[in-house]
């Protein structure tokens, strides 16, 4: 994947890239950035207002773009100095550990343009899908034309990538992006929370067993 500029995750600077997408390829047709309307007056305003929930809006999609990250975190960059098929394997084991903890729906794409009669590859692995790309197709190419499709259909889309081109792409489909940066500080706080779960959870098998070892002592003497 080309390497580009790495920017917030946040919504901050969306607009400079907007500004500039719209400048290349014309204005956007996005509800989302459309200016907000004036807030209407107490008195005008319904008695109930449903308020949306999360899952109001539809599943959650995140698409990861899978060398991008391994080569822009230093520890999976390492790794695949000497193995890239084992930087490949922790990266979807990283994620499947961070779909279990957000429960979004995990899309983690591998280019295969390099491989000679490629036919692409979509598999399951635990709880995320794992995609290799067809022959003369780009991990870039697969996640446009995804997050465009998703897109269409309301559904919230993020996309982890720090492709600069790819960023101007996705924002005007209407998805967020990621930086590589800001998603590897997300996932190391997603392992963190994870880490902490189980520790609590051994702390309190650690401590029930005394006590269940001396409820069953008591009752053989019964």
């Amino acid at each position: 994947p080309r390497k580009g500029s790495v920017y917030s995750g946040s919504l901050e600077g969306d607009d400079e890239l907007m500004a500039i997408f719209e400048r290349t390829y014309g204005p956007v047709q996005r509800r989302d950035f459309r200016p907000q309307a004036k807030p209407k007056r107490r008195d005008e305003l319904p008695e109930k207002q449903a308020i949306k929930t999360p899952e109001d809006l539809g599943p959650e999609y995140l698409l990861v773009d899978g060398y991008n990250i391994i080569f822009a975190w230093d520890e999976l960059k390492a790794i695949a100095r000497d193995n890239l098929d084992a930087a490949r394997q922790k990266l979807m084991d990283l994620m499947s550990n961070y779909q279990g903890y957000k429960k979004c729906q995990v899309i983690l794409v591998f280019d295969a343009y390099k491989v000679p009669r490629g036919t692409g590859e979509i598999s399951k692995y635990h709880n995320i899908y794992v995609v290799y790309t067809k022959e003369a197709e780009t991990a870039d190419a697969y996640i446009e034309k995804t997050t465009y499709e998703l897109s269409r259909k309301k559904y919230r889309v993020r996309v982890a990538t720090s492709d600069y081109a790819e960023q101007m792409i996705i924002l005007g489909h209407g998805a967020l992006r990621l930086s590589a940066t800001t998603f590897h500080a997300e996932v190391e706080q997603a392992t963190g929370q994870i880490n902490a779960l189980l520790q609590r959870q051994n702390n309190r098998l650690s401590r029930s067993r005394p006590v269940a070892a001396a409820m069953e002592r008591a009752r053989k003497k019964s």
